[in-house]
């Protein structure tokens, strides 16, 4: 089974690491990225929030082997934000998170920008207040 990999050997045992945890840990340090309106999970993702369940690892993808890790990211921006600065900002936040975590080298984080969220003129009018 894939889902699990083998992480380290020392005389002791195996440890393992399935591939859900270093989805979860990528997924909570890139919406902890200022700009980062979300992530987007396609039609999977979106359901299991629908019913009320927080799904943390939406949105990404990782390959993990023996001893290092590739992550795919899948974001939404908010609109104005500068999106070299943010997936920059992702990529080392996701990169340091993974690594100090596990143990696993992180060989590349790549995100991918899928939308822009623009904030809902309806809603920003009901935010303002009404002067008399």
């Amino acid at each position: 089974m894939e889902e699990q990999n083998l992480l380290v050997n020392e005389g002791y045992g195996t440890i393992r690491i399935a591939d859900e945890v270093v989805a979860v840990i990528s997924g909570i340090a890139a919406t902890n990225i200022e700009g980062v309106a979300g992530m987007s999970g396609g039609v999977a993702g979106d359901l299991a929030e629908m019913i009320g369940r927080k799904n943390l690892s939406k949105g990404i993808k990782v390959n993990v082997g023996e001893t290092e890790t590739a992550i795919d990211i899948f974001i939404v921006v908010e609109y104005g934000t500068k999106i070299p600065d943010v997936t920059k900002k992702i990529q080392d936040e996701v990169k340091k998170n993974v690594e100090n975590m596990t143990g696993l080298s992180v060989v590349e984080v790549n995100v991918h920008v899928t939308s822009v969220k623009i904030e809902d003129e309806n809603k920003k009018k009901k935010e303002q207040p009404k002067l008399k």
